[in-house]
């Protein structure tokens, strides 16, 4: 399988930089989103981290993506993966949560529980649901990258809330 990396023009120096950092977190704290933890292994040992950025984008193929920042542990693991999973929490999950958006630890020590899927990737036990990734793409922006994957394989769980994320805290519906 090949990855794609784009590549993009950058704006001119003079270009206006964009609001305050502390601002921009700001309105972004007031945005509910899910929580998800994305795993993956490439060969070194399972890594994931929490992310509240996955998005879908095509029905036709089933694409979805999601950011990553390139100074985190997992990025390099993601970039060279070639597939992940993109596992849901439930209500009840914030402390999955917490343990993958939490660094310097070994994140699938216990208490975390997991298992492989027949294909080798790591996947959290007890979660609502997963989603199977092959990356296509990866699109740098900024200080993160956009991971662009389709989807190829999921199990759903469709009788439990979902884990949200707002304004600084974890939520449930």
């Amino acid at each position: 399988m090949t990855v794609t990396v784009s590549s993009y023009l950058a704006p001119p120096a003079s270009a206006a930089q964009g609001i305050a950092p502390d601002r921009f977190k700001k309105a972004f704290r007031r945005y509910p989103a899910g929580v998800v933890v994305i795993t993956a292994d490439t060969g070194h040992g399972p890594v994931g981290f929490t992310a509240t950025s996955l998005s879908s984008l095509s029905l036709d193929p089933p694409l979805v993506s999601f950011g990553i920042g390139t100074g985190t542990s997992s990025w390099p693991h993601i970039e060279r993966a070639g597939t992940a999973v993109v596992n849901f929490l439930g209500a009840e999950q914030q402390s999955l949560a917490t343990t993958f958006a939490t660094s310097g630890i070994d994140r699938f020590a216990a208490p975390t529980r997991w298992h492989r899927l027949p294909e080798g990737e790591p996947v959290l036990d007890g979660v609502t649901g997963w989603l199977r990734l092959e990356t296509e793409q990866i699109v740098p922006a900024g200080d993160h990258r956009i991971v662009i994957a389709r989807v190829v394989d999921a199990r759903l769980d469709e009788g439990r809330s979902p884990l949200l994320f707002h304004d600084g805290a974890y939520h449930s519906l």
